[in-house]
């Protein structure tokens, strides 16, 4: 029953940015934390950032680290990536999480000139 929707990807040339969304439903989505991963071609998957279920702290990779930002808006049952200053190493599907069981199907974000 817990659905998670992720959006937002697309090609980017290196530099730009780009917002990524998860609308949730299904659940409680004001009751859990929420975390971003993603999975670059022939590699595992790596948490980007995460974020409690009230908002108020946020952590991320050192890889992303002062170029995304996680937020959420309970309100709208959405969590939301902002991603600056693109990178070609940042290629790769992002997924949103609730919990190891629970997975969008993940949007494709492609960093290229």
């Amino acid at each position: 029953e817990v659905q998670l929707v992720e959006s937002g990807g697309g090609l980017v040339q290196p530099g730009g940015s780009l917002r990524l969304s998860c609308a949730a439903s299904g659940f409680t989505f004001s009751g859990y934390g929420m975390s971003w991963f993603r999975q670059a071609p022939g590699k595992g998957l790596e948490w980007v950032s995460g974020i409690n279920s009230g908002g108020g702290s946020t952590s991320y990779a050192d890889s992303v680290k002062g170029r995304f930002t996680i937020s959420r808006d309970n309100a709208e049952n959405t969590l939301s990536l902002q991603m600056n200053r693109l990178k070609p190493e940042d290629t790769a599907v992002y997924y949103c999480a609730r919990s190891f069981r629970d997975w969008g199907r993940g949007t494709q974000v492609t960093v290229s000139s």
